[in-house]
């Protein structure tokens, strides 16, 4: 049986009526993800707006409850509104009446004991943590009050495990606190009353102009200003606080997309470790070490003079600490080169005693992604991308070879119950936006098999030992809108690309596909470069969107790619338009072959980020397209380097700087065949992105007007390097797909 969802009851006033929560309620079961439905009718932009968006998720103590918010987009208003929503466990419990939520609560936590629940809300104005008593054993939560009053907001609540204390981050002047002292000194309200005050300077100043004296002046959407994360901690039960950084000019933690947590506690809450880019250029390092900080003395006396321990080693980035259960070590995700985002993610542990540190699976040769120790302290179950999946992993802290325990789909957010016998996670799928499912541990699914995993006639990690377990469903968010939807399962090929090298490629058919008809083409090429495409859904480029209008999409993961081994990430590196491309090139020839509903004359293919330049680059490449869209590619190499932010990308990725190594730039750079453009495009570009400059767009369009090329471009003012505001994002999707039918439906040769 079907868990009942419902929204958190007491963060509000007014009950639904029971025939409006049935019209919330999922009532139909839905079709199995990826398997299509013939009955059903093609997705159109307008339903993938409807459906609810998961966010982050909580277990409470007792392992009966899942805390977890998820976001309404209004289309017509142009908003994302994220609410709380809380479902049982068990699966068997007595369904209740689904209530209606105040908007904007996040990031939903337990306390310790149960008893009651935080969550992060600006229903009075600025974001505020929110305190609320909690049931367990009814489900049932009392009204909400406000716990936080400071000026420049909260984020990132996380209950202390005594649930004395809340820990949160804060964007802070580190002036208004350079001067309370080392280490952890209070700090309150004249810390907030000089943030406040600088903060209302700034607002009522005429005078907007920027004085820059270092780099990273500007990163990703925004240009960084004075301000700087901190960490801080409050009491719950005056609401005082004080900050863990003072005067610190660096982001603690620092900036990241969508990782988990860069912080955690001891188990004693004497202690906290987190993560810290401290090095004196950010624009030029991805050096991100682990560091502890001393909160409580054995009495429990707050520490005041304690400076941040380095605990960490590597010369890479550091991420996720996790303290085990039983406090005697630490687990975290190292990378080990300077310089480079993207070597591999291992999985280490720090030993609290002997202060060593050691990497628990030196052979498994695929990407950490996240880490979950269980409650016995000997195991971490982790998540690591694998040839275009997410799987779980079991990983035993003594060593050994990994154990699969879940692969159909895409992993994260992982919570083990304290039991030992359930995991509980969120699970996407190309198909199937996330949703919370229960992994139970004790049950083995029929079929299990021991192996070895072999790609390019290598074992990848040593034998591995495939034990997948049962699995359950608990939410139910969008089974009203896809239950309506025919959306066509996705296919996997391998094909073998230049140094006998075995590529993955990807195939969805068109919605109410018939064998004998002929098909045009979507070629999507994903970002990164070190990225992936796989069996999980997104609301930027979504592959079953694209396919809804009668087109067979395209998609495969050429070298760069992550899920295949580092070696096969490192195949990228000084060598953009190289054997990525013809990985590229050689997987539409293979689809072409294989598929014979491909209509290979009418073909486009559309990339963003690094799929932008790679668009980018096949325009001056090849004419076997008949047309092109390019989201924020690099054009002009050398330009594209002296206008972003992080300038170690471009370093790594082309071997030196500009005036260093120019002969790379220049033989990788778009811009230089542009004699060979012909292949009409379609060129999009946002002002606030940071990462790739709006002048890479401009440059481009340019050269294509004055070329007499057919194009046009599409230019959002209030967007950065994702088109993510509900509207912006609707004309994108008609631009593209208008564009797409254009030049796939023309008669029109390319000139």
């Amino acid at each position: 049986m079907r868990a009942q969802v419902w929204a958190v009851v007491a963060l509000m006033a007014a009950t639904m009526t029971a025939a409006q929560a049935g019209a919330q309620a999922a009532t139909q079961a839905a079709v199995p993800a990826g398997q299509g439905n013939a009955a059903g009718r093609p997705m159109t932009f307008a339903d993938m707006m409807k459906m609810r968006r998961l966010g982050d998720i909580d277990v409470s103590p007792d392992g009966k409850w899942v805390l977890f918010s998820a976001t309404d987009v209004s289309l017509e208003k142009n908003t994302r509104t994220p609410h709380l929503w809380i479902v049982p466990v068990d699966e068997s419990a007595a369904e209740k009446p689904l209530t209606s939520a105040q908007a904007g609560e996040s990031r939903g936590r337990f306390s310790p004991d149960g008893k009651q629940i935080l969550f992060e809300s600006d229903r009075d104005g600025g974001q505020q943590i929110w305190l609320a008593d909690f049931d367990t054993a009814t489900g049932t939560i009392g009204n909400p009050h406000e716990l936080t009053h400071i000026s420049t907001e909260t984020d990132n609540a996380t209950w202390s495990p005594d649930g004395k204390h809340i820990l949160f981050t804060s964007e802070v002047y580190p002036e208004c606190s350079a001067g309370l002292g080392p280490g952890i000194a209070p700090a309150g309200t004249d810390e907030d009353a000089c943030d406040k005050r600088k903060d209302e300077e700034q607002a009522a100043s005429k005078v907007k102009a920027k004085v820059f004296t270092h780099l990273l002046y500007r990163h990703w959407n925004a240009f960084t200003g004075d301000k700087r994360s901190h960490l801080f901690l409050v009491s719950i039960d005056d609401g005082s606080f004080r900050d863990l950084n003072p005067g610190d000019q660096h982001d603690v933690p620092p900036f990241s997309l969508g990782e988990p947590d860069g912080w955690d506690f001891s188990p004693d809450s004497k202690e906290i470790a987190f993560e810290e880019k401290k090095v004196d250029d950010p624009a030029l390092s991805t050096s991100v070490a682990i560091y502890t900080l001393r909160l409580f003395d054995d009495a429990g006396n707050a520490e005041t003079s304690t400076q941040p321990v380095k605990v960490s080693t590597s010369a890479g980035g550091n991420f996720t600490p996790r303290y085990s259960p039983d406090g005697k070590y630490m687990a975290w995700r190292m990378q080990v080169r300077a310089g480079y985002e993207s070597d591999r993610f291992r999985l280490v542990v720090y030993d609290r005693g002997t202060k060593q540190i050691r990497e628990v699976l030196p052979n498994f040769d695929r990407w950490v992604d996240e880490e979950a120790w269980a409650p016995d302290s000997k195991t971490i179950y982790f998540a690591a991308g694998d040839k275009g999946e997410e799987p779980v992993y079991r990983a035993a802290l003594a060593g050994g070879r990994p154990t699969l325990l879940a692969k159909s789909g895409g992993y994260g957010d992982l919570h083990p119950t304290a039991d030992g016998n359930l995991l509980i996670a969120n699970r996407m799928r190309v198909a199937q936006p996330s949703e919370v499912v229960v992994l139970h541990l004790g049950q083995q699914q029929p079929g299990q098999i021991e192996g070895t995993h072999v790609v390019n006639g290598q074992s990848e990690f040593g034998p591995a030992a495939e034990l997948p377990v049962a699995e359950s469903q608990l939410s139910h968010l969008n089974d009203d809108v896809l239950t309506r939807l025919d959306l066509p399962k996705m296919d996997s090929f391998w094909f073998t690309s230049i140094g006998k090298v075995r590529v993955q490629g990807f195939i969805i058919q068109p919605p109410g596909f018939d064998a004998s008809k002929k098909y045009p083409v979507k070629f999507l090429i994903h970002g990164g470069p070190q990225g992936a495409w796989g069996d999980d859904w997104s609301y930027r480029w979504n592959p079953e969107l694209f396919a809804a209008n009668g087109y067979v999409v395209v998609m495969i993961n050429p070298g760069g790619s992550v899920g295949y081994g580092q070696a096969f990430v490192d195949r990228v590196n000084g060598d953009w338009g190289g054997k990525p491309y013809i990985d590229l090139m050689r997987g539409l020839d293979y689809a072409e072959q294989k598929y014979p509903f491909i209509d290979k004359t009418r073909e486009c293919a559309l990339g963003a980020s690094y799929g932008g330049y790679m668009a980018d680059w096949i325009l001056g490449h090849t004419q076997r397209f008949r047309c092109i869209v390019t989201h924020d590619g690099m054009f002009n190499a050398e330009s594209a380097y002296g206008t972003t932010d992080e300038l170690w990308f471009n370093e790594w990725e082309f071997k030196g700087t500009p005036w260093t190594n120019r002969e790379m730039y220049r033989r990788w750079s778009p811009m230089l065949s542009e004699t060979s453009f012909k292949t009409p495009t379609l060129v999009v570009h946002s002002q606030l992105d940071y990462r790739l400059d709006v002048s890479e767009g401009y440059q481009l369009f340019d050269t294509l007007q004055r070329m007499g090329v057919p194009s046009k471009m599409l230019y959002f003012p209030d967007e950065g390097h994702w088109i993510l505001k509900p509207q912006n994002s609707q004309l994108w999707y008609k631009t593209v797909n208008d564009w797409v039918d254009q030049w796939t439906h023309s008669t029109r040769s390319i000139p």
